[in-house]
């Protein structure tokens, strides 16, 4: 079975996140979007705000599951079974961060490969950082965001 983990923070989940898995999906057979937890990182939301909105999103497709895991991504990796490492690239800056977490992790467990997929145009520009950036000073973010997000963004207070 080919297994992939989709690591990040999503904070929150935006159209980009959700345009990488659904590309992904054909590619594997089961997708885990792992949110990492950062110790370096104040997050806006719960991780399990956020593991709930992708369970929302993928309601009804058994081959995406959210979790929430901290430590290394090759040890989770090998934990769940996944033999692949998803991650989305928006431009050349991207590329070459990822790149040398890729070789680190290659470093780690040379079995663990890291796969690499662009983001639409219409998403390059979609980045959780700005997200955060327009809700915390009361923009509408929602063109950004998908459905599930913004329904719950109603009821959330920033």
């Amino acid at each position: 079975m080919r297994i992939c983990l989709f690591p990040g923070t999503f904070d929150p989940v935006t159209l980009g996140h959700i345009d990488i898995i659904n590309r992904a999906l054909p590619l594997f057979d089961k997708v885990y979007v792992g949110i990492g937890i950062n110790s370096s990182k104040s997050p806006m939301f719960s991780p399990e705000q956020r593991m709930e909105w992708f369970k929302e999103i993928y309601a009804g497709d058994k081959r995406v599951e959210s979790v929430v895991y901290d430590g290394l991504t090759v040890d989770y990796c090998k934990a769940i079974g996944a033999r692949f490492i998803l991650r989305g690239i928006r431009y050349v800056s991207d590329f070459e961060y990822e790149k040398t977490i890729a070789d680190a992790n290659r470093t780690l467990d040379k079995h663990i490969e890291t796969i690499f997929l662009t983001g639409e145009p219409k998403y390059t520009s979609v980045a959780s950082t700005i997200v955060r950036d327009i809700l915390r000073n009361g923009g509408d973010a929602s063109p950004f965001l998908p459905d599930a997000v913004i329904r719950s963004l109603k009821h959330h207070t920033i």
